[in-house]
């Protein structure tokens, strides 16, 4: 078994203040015995498209990116940023999730699928992500010494097919950074979080913003570790804070073997790419 943690946490557009945050939450986990921790989407830069701009870094460069695999290292943790601009060689931004070992090394990294283009009844009403960022490509699973990650963002919980497609390529646990907005995270948040555990028979691990943010938005919080029987182990409701549980691929392996849904379904995931 592996120690997970969780942050919890209230970013906003400055990566210096949102850093500061997070490196006394990193700190307490490592005492807690975490050994693989995962914050929220945005949990650097959480702002306008203006603030993403300044702070975008191309990918394994930049001044973000190396105090980040410096964290790693010194806490001897493997460290997932649920999200932060990345600059692609065409100028265009990704909003992308980057997974650091315990030695600073970059492992692997994700860009964002399903943008977020929606119209909310909230003060912030509409979202448009696709004019921010360019959606990625392709299916990630990173073999970690916890087991397989499955790495997937906020908005992409709403599609099961990527979650199948993650499941049929081996994740154990999927992580689901997120920034839920408060209404449609206390209308869908649980439901949609126990049902992608239920359906792949993995652990899921989601680290969420909540509280008030800018331009209106307000997001939900609940971030949470469900295991694969879609039970939730571990959950911080409210406030800025952090969760911990111990992952037991024993228990996936046996409510995989008691209910072989892989083996049982009459439908084939649709190919999907897994490199860029």
């Amino acid at each position: 078994m592996a120690r997970v943690g969780v942050v919890q946490m209230n970013s906003g557009p400055d990566p210096e203040l949102n850093l500061q945050q997070l490196k006394k939450k990193l700190k307490g986990l490592q005492l807690q015995g975490a050994k693989l921790v995962v914050t929220p989407e945005n949990c650097l830069i959480f702002g306008t498209r203006a603030d993403y701009e300044q702070h975008a870094e191309p990918l394994g460069e930049g001044v973000l990116q190396r105090q980040l695999a410096a964290l790693s290292r010194q806490l001897g943790i493997w460290l997932l940023i649920g999200s932060m601009p990345i600059r692609r060689e065409d100028g265009s931004m990704s909003t992308t999730a980057l997974l650091f070992d315990d030695q600073g090394q970059l492992q692997a990294h994700y860009d964002k699928l399903h943008m977020f283009d929606v119209e909310v009844a909230d003060r912030h009403h509409s979202y448009r992500e696709s004019d921010t960022f360019r959606p990625g490509e392709a299916v990630k699973v990173v073999e970690t010494p916890f087991g397989n990650i499955g790495l997937s963002i906020c908005y992409d919980v709403r599609f099961p097919q990527l979650y199948s497609a993650l499941r049929a390529q081996g994740a154990d646990i999927i992580v689901v950074p997120a920034a839920f907005t408060k209404v449609t995270g206390k209308a869908h948040w649980d439901i949609l979080l126990r049902a992608r555990a239920i359906e792949t028979q993995c652990w899921i691990v989601a680290a969420a913003q909540w509280g008030e943010h800018n331009q209106g938005r307000e997001t939900w919080g609940h971030s949470m570790i469900i295991d694969p029987w879609g039970q939730v182990v571990a959950c911080q409701e409210q406030g800025t804070g952090v969760i911990t549980a111990d992952i037991d691929l024993g228990l996936s392996a046996q409510i995989r073997m008691n209910m072989p849904l892989l083996q049982h379904s009459r439908f084939q995931v649709q190919q999907c790419n897994t490199e860029e």
